[in-house]
């Protein structure tokens, strides 16, 4: 059995974990915290409240937080910062030296933020957990081929590991999202979504309601609506240990499942929080992303470098002997044709004659 397991680790630690799979996830986490704070002023972010008279919050691990560096008559040069830092993460610049930074900017919004919604905090747990792995990728960009770990597998066996962590806390998180609203009367007895959805803060959009309404007055369907998020998180819960060919459903149901409360309830940055964590719980790590090929225009713009020379030929061919193009072949011009002169007494030729009749005979 141990020799069995042994083999297994092996033929793990051969494969590389460092694919843009996980760039994606990183690019997605990235994507939500950037959205909270490029459309959120500084004095929307950090305010009084009661219980928090103090702001930013600068207690506990918040002391380090990049909100707390700064004065604080600064906080709009903390915020520029942190944009620029997350700008970063989401093109894919560098892992290993932007890792830290990215679970820096998102643990200091989370401690410091008088209002941290989820998205906040998972993304500040996630971060952290990243962390081994982009620290030991050296790749450029991690939308990048992968690497090669066959010169260090005890480093690829690491990060396999960390991913497994990553996976398990994805799947507690899911599992006690699903069970825990059962405790709740309103979601035992299948009502619960109708109070979430008519509150006027977290509640439906406008544009929603002629044709969410009457499902949720009618008792099957808000028994339906209520019930059904619970089974999906349960499901994903339970994608720790499904098949691969079941991920991809998994995944899919998710991912609709999470942009509908983003739509729904307008929680941007939790919604990108999740997805990038259904990628890392149940899109295969090893296997890369198949990213879009070039455009159109880069394209084109390789149709016409590759007739470059041709054209650049051609235009050679035509040029005059002293114009100094290196490599032109210099042709000598045509001198344009000489009307004859009219010779007296000479009989001039038919219209329809050809040269030789328009010639002077001796």
């Amino acid at each position: 059995m141990l020799t069995r397991a042994g083999l297994a680790v092996a033929r793990l630690a051969r494969v590389s974990p460092w694919t843009n799979v996980y760039g994606l996830a990183r690019t997605l986490m990235a994507l939500g915290t950037l959205g909270t704070i490029l459309f959120s002023h500084s004095t929307s972010l950090f305010r009084p409240a009661q219980g928090m008279p103090d702001f930013p919050n600068c207690s506990g691990i918040a002391r380090l937080s990049i909100y707390c560096v700064v004065p604080g008559d600064q906080l709009e040069i903390a915020r520029f910062l942190s944009i620029g830092l997350l700008l970063l993460v989401v093109i894919g610049w560098r892992p290993r030296f932007t890792a830290l930074g990215h679970w820096w900017v998102t643990v200091s919004l989370m401690a410091s933020a008088t209002i941290p919604d989820g998205g906040d905090q998972i993304s500040a747990v996630i971060t952290l957990l990243l962390l081994p792995v982009a620290l030991l990728d050296g790749r450029r960009w991690h939308w990048g081929p992968p690497s090669d770990v066959s010169d260090r597998p005890v480093r690829s066996f690491f990060a396999w590991t960390t991913f497994f962590v990553i996976r398990l806390q994805v799947a507690g998180l899911y599992f006690q999202a699903s069970v825990a609203k059962l405790s709740h009367a309103e979601w035992a007895d299948g009502t619960g979504l109708w109070y979430w959805l008519s509150d006027p803060f977290f509640g439906m959009p406008g544009w929603t309601k002629p044709w969410l309404t009457p499902i949720l007055v009618n008792p099957i369907g808000v028994t339906v609506m209520t019930w059904g998020p619970l089974a999906i998180e349960l499901a994903l819960a339970f994608g720790m240990v499904a098949r691969r060919p079941v991920r991809p459903y998994l995944l899919a149901a998710g991912v609709a499942f999470h942009i509908s409360i983003g739509l729904l309830m307008g929680l941007g940055s939790f919604m990108f929080a999740m997805i990038a964590c259904l990628v890392l719980h149940l899109r295969p790590v090893d296997v890369p992303v198949r990213l879009p090929r070039r455009s159109r225009v880069s394209a084109r713009l390789d149709r016409v470098r590759a007739m470059w020379p041709a054209l650049a030929r051609r235009a050679g061919a035509t040029a005059p002997a002293a114009s100094g193009i290196t490599g032109a072949t210099a042709v000598a011009p045509v001198p344009a044709p000489v009307p004859p002169v009219p010779v007296p007494g000479a009989v001039p030729a038919p219209a329809h004659a050809g040269p030789a009749a328009s010639e002077e005979r001796p």
